[in-house]
This record gives C-alpha cells, sequence and structure tokens, in this order.
C-alpha cells in the first residue's frame, strides 16, 4: 500500500513535466526549435523518470528499513507489556491474598464484637437485678483483694463482734487494726441521672442518688466501724468507674460526709492503690516481727559468746598449767640424761680408779642435791 502511494506523486510530476512541454511547444516560433526543444524535455524527463526509480528505490529500501525496525520496537513493546502484566498479575494476587487475609481478621474481629455484645448483653441483665448486681460487686471485689495481698491478710464474709458480716476484712495490726471493704453499686439511681431528659426528672435522679450513697455511708459506718475491734475506718468500694467519677465531679457534699463518717469511697482503681498500700504496711509489720525474733537470737547468741569466753579462759589456764608440767618434765628429763652419762663413764672408767670414786654420794653430793629439787 504504501509502494502505491510513493507512485502516485510520481505520475502527477510527469504529467507536469508534459505541460509544461506542451506551453514550452507552443510558445515557440519554429518548429525545428520546438523540435529540439521538445527533445530536450523528453531527455529531462527521461532523465527525471530514472531519478524518480532511482529515488522510489531509495524510499523503498529505507520504507523497509522503517518497517523492519517498527516490527522490532514492537516485538520489544510486546515483551516489555508482557513482563509487566505478568509483575501485575503477580502483585494482584498478592494484594489479594493480602486482602483475604485482612478480610478473615476482620472476620474473626466481628466475630469477637458479636461475641463482646453478647456478653454485655447478658451483664446488662446482670445489672439489672440488684441481688446480681451486689454479687457482681462483690466478686470483683474478691479478685481484687486475691490478686493483690497474701492469703493470711484478708477473710471473706467474716463475722464480727456485733453479728454483721462484711464483704472482706483486711487483717492489718494494731495500729489501725482490721480494715473492712464493703461493696455497694447504685447503678439504678445512677442510670436514672445519666438518662434524665428535663429538669425535673434530672432533680428526682439526684435525690435518689445522694439518697442511696448516703445510706451506704451510714450503713458501713454504724455496721463496721467498731472501736477497739475494727480500725477507725472503712472502704465503701463502688464497682463503677463512672459511678466513682459522677460522685467526685458534682457530688462534692457526699464525698465530704464519707471523710465525716470516716467511710472513703474507692473505685476499681483507688481500691488498687490502697490494697497496693495495704500490702507494703503488712510487710513492713512482718519485718519488724522478723526484727525482734532476730533481736532475741542475737542475744541468745551474745550468751553463747560469752559462755565460749568463759570456757576458752579455762582452757587457756589448763593449757599454761601444761606448760609448765612440760617444764617440769623437761628439766627432770634433763637431769636423768646427765646422771645416766655419770653412771656409764663410771661403768667405762679404768679398775685402778680411786674407790672414793665409786662410794655413795653425800647428801651435798650434785645428784642429791638434783633429786631434793626435784
Amino acid at each position: 500500500m504504501m509502494t502505491d502511494s510513493l507512485m502516485i506523486p510520481s505520475a502527477i510530476l510527469l504529467i507536469g513535466f508534459a505541460l509544461l512541454a506542451v506551453m514550452i511547444i507552443r510558445n515557440t516560433k519554429s518548429r525545428k526549435d520546438s523540435e529540439n526543444d521538445l527533445a530536450g524535455v523528453l531527455m529531462t524527463m527521461q532523465e527525471t523518470s530514472n531519478n524518480l526509480g532511482a529515488t522510489q528505490t531509495v524510499l523503498a529500501d529505507r520504507l523497509q528499513q522503517g518497517q523492519t525496525q517498527l516490527n522490532q520496537r514492537l516485538d520489544s513493546l510486546q515483551g516489555r507489556l508482557g513482563d509487566s502484566l505478568a509483575k501485575q498479575t503477580e502483585k494482584t494476587g498478592e494484594s489479594l491474598k493480602s486482602l483475604h487475609e485482612r478480610l478473615a481478621v476482620i472476620d474473626a474481629a466481628q466475630q469477637n464484637i458479636t461475641d463482646l455484645s453478647q456478653q454485655m448483653v447478658g451483664l446488662q441483665d446482670i445489672l439489672s437485678n440488684k441481688q446480681a448486681r451486689g454479687a457482681f460487686g462483690e466478686i470483683q471485689l474478691n479478685d481484687l483483694v486475691t490478686n493483690t495481698l497474701p492469703p493470711n491478710a484478708y477473710e471473706f464474709q467474716s463475722t464480727l463482734s456485733n453479728g454483721k458480716r462484711p464483704d472482706c476484712l483486711l487483717l492489718l495490726p494494731l495500729p489501725p487494726g482490721p480494715i473492712v471493704i464493703d461493696a455497694k453499686f447504685p447503678l439504678n439511681s445512677y442510670e436514672a441521672l445519666r438518662n434524665a431528659e428535663n429538669d425535673v426528672a434530672k432533680i428526682q435522679a439526684t435525690r435518689a442518688f445522694t439518697a442511696d450513697i448516703k445510706k451506704h455511708i451510714t450503713d458501713i459506718a454504724d455496721k463496721y466501724i467498731i472501736p477497739g475491734e475494727t480500725a477507725e475506718s472503712a472502704l465503701m468500694f463502688l464497682p463503677s468507674e463512672a459511678v466513682y467519677a459522677e460522685l467526685h465531679a458534682n457530688f462534692r457534699n457526699l464525698v465530704e460526709e464519707s471523710y465525716k463518717r470516716r467511710v472513703w469511697i474507692v473505685s476499681p482503681t483507688t481500691l488498687m492503690a490502697t490494697l497496693n498500700t495495704v500490702r507494703a504496711v503488712l510487710k513492713d509489720a512482718r519485718m519488724k516481727e522478723q526484727a525482734g525474733l532476730i533481736q532475741d537470737q542475737v542475744l541468745k547468741m551474745m550468751e553463747d559468746v560469752s559462755r565460749l569466753d568463759g570456757r576458752v579462759n579455762n582452757l587457756r589456764t589448763h593449757f599454761t598449767q601444761a606448760e609448765k608440767d612440760i617444764a617440769l618434765i623437761e628439766t627432770s628429763s634433763k637431769k636423768i640424761n646427765s646422771h645416766g652419762e655419770k653412771i656409764e663413764a663410771m661403768q667405762l672408767g679404768n679398775d685402778d680408779s680411786p674407790a672414793e670414786d665409786l662410794a655413795p654420794a653425800s647428801p651435798s653430793s650434785p645428784v642429791l642435791s638434783d633429786q631434793a629439787s626435784e
């Protein structure tokens, strides 16, 4: 198709040359000149045709080269596109795999949320009942105490001398003495306060909430603070941080009332801090007890050291006497050796020795004096 498109301009060019030749012929005055000119034109047209053929050949060669380069570039582009599509397909597969994994995680999280929603519904059912709500507070108190203090530092449902049974009794040494913890959960009045839609409902809910808290404070102060048996204060445990925050934010009069009655209101967080302080107090008390025992043992050890010192002195006296006895024994041994040497010298002497040499020694002799000294 491209060869045909190149031939069309060549034909037009030939026609143009022909028209030019005709015009030249018309303008000439003589036939001979016209024939000569026509022959020149024809020769020119022939040369032009030859040139056009060579140009057409060159153009065909260049067209073939361009077609070859275009095919090579298309092949290269097709290869690159194939590689890019393969890589993109691989990345898409990995993305889909990661997406499936994340969807699985989201499904698991959704299942957990569903389970939590069901548990929240169950918890709401539990908290809607007054007795179940009280049991919930006692269980939470039990978990906090048992996870913080040693087993010998508390008692649950212990009976006091007045017959009352608090939820928990912390066994602290005097002072301050055993401290009572009692769980209270005024949820109904708190929910009414939070859900009040107008001023009248809010005033009624505020009065109900105030009355509930004040009654709990009074009951704990009257029942669980016994002079000489328990500490001078007690703890009221609120199992809800929200109720505790509402009380300290908007009901300062109730908080001050609890201070006057020596009933300290605590939430799960503040109770944990209080129990850690109690554990430190118990540890300090045990250290003091151990310090007394250590002091008794040290005194007994000092008595044993005194007795040991006396026995060492006695032993030293015996050693001193033994040294004196050994010195006397060494002196006697030396004298005995001296007498033996003299006797041996007398036996080895000559037969013409003087008779007086064999005579018994006089009492003033060295032998007798040595014996006397012994």
